[in-house]
């Protein structure tokens, strides 16, 4: 069990609100992860290491991968409490874990990230400050922490769905390119509406590859790879160029 009382282990508490939802009254996986996104937020400014902190540094947060696996979504007016609390360093990477519990402490949802230090006027990797380093001491022990997340995502050989989209000003986050849940949330809608009306995501694993900047025009394709079980991936209009890739296991 995860001792509550470190300052390391961060807990928040949402309700899913109307404009979390989708035509079946229930989280859609953008809000989810936006809400893991929100009580991560709240835990690195607590301890001094958010993007307003690091601004002075020149660096900021950058999410690289993802794996989520999820036991049933919380429905609309639902109360979640999000546990969240970084869970390593190796390298380059960062890695912080999440698990969602419903009202009754059920849990519902899990996570594991890696993230990686952007310079922001470079735009180009940044090593991992001593001050983010000395956080290890603080950390719970290992026999907690999710297995770290997986590297490899399924190519996408022939796309057989594909969808348009074009980065806005609203589709942009602090570090002024596409905001990580709307690589998620574009990729996902590509696939046809029988499998997002009628199917249930179970697992996913997303790999973030480059950045998606104001005005660029993308594409988000998606194929079958086998029974309920589908490869994704957005890529760059113009030069083809892959930003990110997903693979998704639905029920």
């Amino acid at each position: 069990m995860l001792d509550e009382q470190l300052p390391i282990i961060h807990q928040a508490h949402f309700r899913i609100r109307a404009y979390d939802i989708d035509s079946r009254k229930q989280a859609t996986i953008p809000a989810l992860v936006r809400l893991m996104q929100e009580a991560a937020m709240e835990q690195v400014v607590a301890l001094g290491i958010s993007v307003w902190d690091l601004d002075a540094h020149h660096i900021s947060w950058i999410l690289m991968r993802k794996h989520l696996e999820i036991k049933r979504i919380p429905k609309h007016g639902e109360a979640i409490r999000i546990m969240t609390h970084p869970s390593g360093f190796e390298r380059i990477f960062t890695y912080r874990d999440f698990r969602v519990f419903d009202a009754q402490d059920n849990l519902i949802a899990h996570s594991s990230t890696a993230w990686i230090l952007m310079n922001t006027q470079t735009r180009k990797l940044a090593r991992i400050p001593d001050f983010i380093l000395s956080l290890g001491d603080k950390l719970p022990p290992e026999t907690v922490f999710l297995p770290k997340v997986e590297t490899h995502i399924p190519k996408m050989k022939q796309p057989q769905w594909e969808t348009p989209f074009r980065v806005s000003w609203h589709d942009l986050d602090f570090n002024q390119h596409l905001n990580n849940t709307y690589y998620i949330q574009w990729m996902l809608d590509s696939l046809p509406q029988r499998v997002l009306q009628y199917q249930q995501i179970k697992e996913m694993s997303v790999q973030y590859q480059a950045e998606a900047l104001l005005g660029e025009r993308l594409l988000s394709q998606a194929c079958e790879l086998s029974e309920k079980r589908y490869a994704h991936r957005l890529i760059r209009e113009e030069d083809g160029k892959e930003l990110a890739c997903l693979v998704t296991q639905w029920v």
